[in-house]
């Protein structure tokens, strides 16, 4: 059980990540229901891995509880892999990030007309957050806080569809 969920939480974690830089590198728009999209798609092996539980190690039975630890197991490896991998990036890149980040929203803010007292307030947040960013052990719980709920949500799908042994049935 703790190889498959090694294996499925690396890939998952690994997935996301790659995703979410992409759009970073190759300047796409990242949306945020892009990268939770992303996500989704990473968490997707939470099925694959409670599935593989199941057929391999059950003989095609599995129960709820059971399945949801698998699936909070790989949740919370993908979780970890995606904080490592992105403080590898933000090391890499010289921890630019947040800098980019605050003059991409400043930027944008203006041209759709914000001003004055407003404009001051949104940088002044803005500010706070990048000092507040800079400090890992507020970053790495941040980040890690991105993407467990979302993996959450995808285990307690996943045990409730795979405890059906009639969901996705092993093959003979």
């Amino acid at each position: 059980m703790q190889r498959t969920i090694l294996i499925h939480g690396l890939i998952s974690g690994a997935i996301i990540i790659l995703g979410i830089i992409a759009t970073i590198v190759f300047s796409a728009p990242h949306t945020l229901w892009l990268g939770y999209l992303i996500m989704l798609v990473g968490l997707s092996s939470i099925l694959l891995a409670v599935k593989s539980h199941r057929d391999k190690a059950l003989g095609g039975v599995i129960k709820f509880w059971p399945a949801l630890m698998v699936g909070l197991g790989v949740a919370l490896v993908a979780g970890i892999a995606y904080v490592l991998i992105w403080e590898v990036y933000l090391a890499l890149t010289d921890y630019s990030y947040m800098e980019q980040y605050v003059a991409a929203t400043l930027a944008q803010k203006k041209a759709a007309g914000l001003t004055g007292a407003e404009y001051a307030k949104l940088a002044s947040s803005l500010e706070a957050m990048k000092r507040s960013y800079a400090n890992p052990l507020l970053r790495m719980p941040m980040t890690f806080t991105e993407i467990f709920p979302v993996g959450v949500l995808v285990a307690l799908v996943s045990a409730a569809l795979v405890r059906n042994p009639k969901f996705l049935p092993a093959k003979a």
